[in-house]
């Protein structure tokens, strides 16, 4: 059934047109990845499709009652809000079926049976509901979604947080709204890539239909059963399948359409060459064959998609000695982001940089380029080494300037290779055309300002990338071609970046901070990475399992054994109880599904009295699971030492 349908649906600002006859429709429960080039429109079609702002024109249809929930690049919170605030709105609904079901059961009990038929009905559309919006266990679900994305502090006003929590307390947000169809607009910018991992798995789950944008290629592949590409200024093609098969399928039309390119060309080239022989030639022809000529070379044909071109400055070789650390050791407070780290970044290396937010990436790199001392430790940077820094907050743009301008810096030409190239002409080539160089910078997407630093970047002159964050909001198409820069690039390369499939491409090594100052340095591709560490995290836990038990003839340990015992070593009693609390908490969110399912079932509304004492056992098995959750917990707690 069509869940929601965008029919004709154009947008324009000023002369530029965004698109034009776009049609889309999104079925029950589909899994859509929106994909096209920076500028194309894909945020302001979420938009629209969200009704958080109004076409030109063109109609919108949306299923009775259906629930829709819109998640945009940079999120927005009322003022004052806190992170349970927004979760208690995102769950206001579900909180008052909930209580709608609680005090109909209360009126069930003290109806005659002979009036009850009303009062089935409506508690069994109210169970539907509830089903639908989540269940019954509204507070845990909330705060196990928190904890799994790394934010502890339930009572903190929002406007405290990073960009990075605000966008988790988000996302939170709108998966806990349960909707029937979810928008998500780049939803794991600002996300590590374990998170990321989560996210997809998270999303897999949810029941409603989904509509997602977004530059990680992993999560296209593994989530959506359908890829639309907007096409600049005009409509959108629809390609079903995954990632991979869109690639694969668009491959196929443009070399089809390139073929069918090279016919009609020759076969325009035949016209004209008859259409020129003279008047005589031509009255021995038919009419229809004129008029077919002429509209065949009224006709645009085929044409490659421009993208942009962006290319490297030369730069000075790098010596022997690049970028060295010997003891770095860096504290902010009590808090320790780098404990003795030694690091060596050597020729045509591509280092990329992973761990969860706020471990410290970005002050190494920071501590490496000199622009925060290190509390201890060594740094050498090498004689011939100049460096290039991508800051992720994009700090170096004026959002005042021209494009033009921005990209400038007092030069009108640029020196590439041998080549000296107009600023205007470069600009072009990275799909600033000439009236776009005139706009202010803050008028240009998130995308197209990323690609404006990035092109200004690699004019330095430098044989050291240092990239934090460089592939938040740039489309597809560039980051293929960023990923072929890198590679080829004779330098070295440090890169922060969430984004597993560009790492898997790009990287060398991987560099992991894994909190409390600890990092630690895995050879190979992302992919390469997760192996080792997955290998090296099954040896830590064999060596941390407990020992067999000694035989019966092996002297006993002294009494005083238990209470000498070290932090993070178990009693015999409390592993056990670890062990088998995985299985315990099983079969007590089994035994609380179940008394969920009884609810839901219509026919054991037939009993009154029935309901709340359903519901009473269920409001027990919610807590139970609750207290095992807790001492799970703590178990943990107590095995690390914590």
């Amino acid at each position: 059934m069509t869940l929601l349908r965008a029919a004709n649906v154009q947008l324009s600002f000023g002369s530029r047109t965004v698109f034009q006859g776009l049609t889309l429709t999104i079925e029950e429960g589909e899994r859509v990845g929106l994909v096209g080039v920076n500028g194309s429109g894909k945020s302001s079609l979420m938009k629209i499709l969200a009704g958080a702002s109004q076409a030109d024109t063109g109609e919108l249809q949306l299923r009775r009652g259906a629930r829709v929930t819109y998640l945009p690049q940079e999120p927005e919170f009322p003022e004052g809000a806190t992170v349970a605030s927004e979760l208690s709105v995102s769950q206001a609904p579900l909180k008052e079926a909930l209580a709608a079901h609680a005090e109909l059961a209360r009126r069930l009990e003290s109806t005659p049976a002979d009036a009850q038929a009303k009062l089935l009905e409506q508690l069994a559309a109210l169970s539907d509901r509830i089903e639908q919006m989540g269940g019954w266990d509204t507070e845990h679900h909330a705060k196990t979604l928190l904890d799994r994305l790394g934010v502890k502090d339930w009572d903190r006003p929002v406007a405290q947080l990073s960009g990075g929590l605000r966008k988790r307390v988000a996302i939170a947000r709108a998966l806990l709204t349960r909707p029937d169809l979810l928008l998500l607009d780049e939803p794991t910018n600002h996300l590590d890539a374990d998170t990321v991992d989560w996210l997809e798995e998270e999303l897999d789950k949810l029941p409603g239909a989904l509509l997602l944008v977004t530059h990680d290629r992993y999560f296209l592949d593994g989530l959506v059963d359908r890829i639309v590409e907007i096409q600049p200024g005009a409509g959108v093609t629809s390609y079903p399948g995954n990632y991979q098969t869109y690639l694969e399928q668009k491959l196929v039309a443009q070399e089809n359409a390139a073929l069918a390119q090279h016919k009609r060309e020759r076969w325009i080239a035949q016209e004209v060459a008859w259409l020129r022989k003279g008047p005589e030639a031509r009255r021995t022809k038919s009419k229809a064959r004129i008029e077919r000529a002429q509209k065949l070379m009224a006709e645009k044909g085929f044409q490659r998609p421009k993208v942009a071109e962006l290319r490297v400055a030369a730069a000075p070789r790098l010596g022997h000695t690049v970028i060295e650390a010997e003891g770095v050791k860096k504290a902010f407070g009590d808090r320790k982001v780098l404990d003795g780290v030694d690091f060596r970044l050597q020729r045509g290396e591509r280092v990329g940089l992973v761990g969860p937010n706020g471990v410290g990436k970005t002050t190494f790199l920071r501590v490496l380029l000199g622009e925060v001392a290190p509390d201890d430790g060594k740094l050498v940077i090498g004689k011939n080494t100049k460096v290039a820094y991508y800051d992720q907050s994009r700090a170096q743009l004026d959002l005042e300037s021209t494009v033009y301008d921005a990209a400038s810096q007092g030069e009108d030409w640029v020196e590439l290779g041998d080549q000296k190239i107009a600023l205007r002409d470069y600009l072009d080539d990275l799909l600033f055309p000439v009236p776009m160089q005139r706009m202010k910078v803050k008028a240009l997407s998130g995308g197209e300002r990323n690609r404006l630093l990035l092109a200004r970047l690699f004019l330095e002159g430098a044989n050291v990338l240092v990239l934090d964050e460089p592939t938040n909001d740039l489309d597809i198409v560039t980051l293929n071609i960023l990923e072929r820069l890198l590679l080829d690039f004779g330098g070295s390369t440090l890169l922060v970046t969430h984004d597993r499939y560009f790492l898997d491409k790009v990287a060398t090594s991987i560099l992991t901070f894994e909190g409390e100052g600890r990092v630690t340095r895995y050879e190979g591709n992302y992919a390469m990475y997760r192996r080792l560490k997955e290998q090296a995290d099954e040896k830590a836990a064999a060596a941390a399992a407990p020992k067999p038990a000694p035989r019966h003839e092996d002297p006993a340990p002294a009494p005083a054994a238990k209470a000498t015992r070290k932090p993070g070593k178990l009693s015999y009693k409390d592993q056990r109880e670890l062990d088998g609390m995985e299985a315990t908490i099983e079969a007590a969110e089994s035994r609380k599904a179940s008394l969920e399912a009884q609810l839901a079932d219509p026919a054991v509304y037939s009993n009154g009295p029935k309901v709340a004492e359903v519901q009473k056992e269920l409001d027990a098995a919610a807590a139970e699971v609750d207290r095992l959750y807790a001492r799970w917990q703590e178990l943990q707690d107590l095995a690390s030492g914590a």
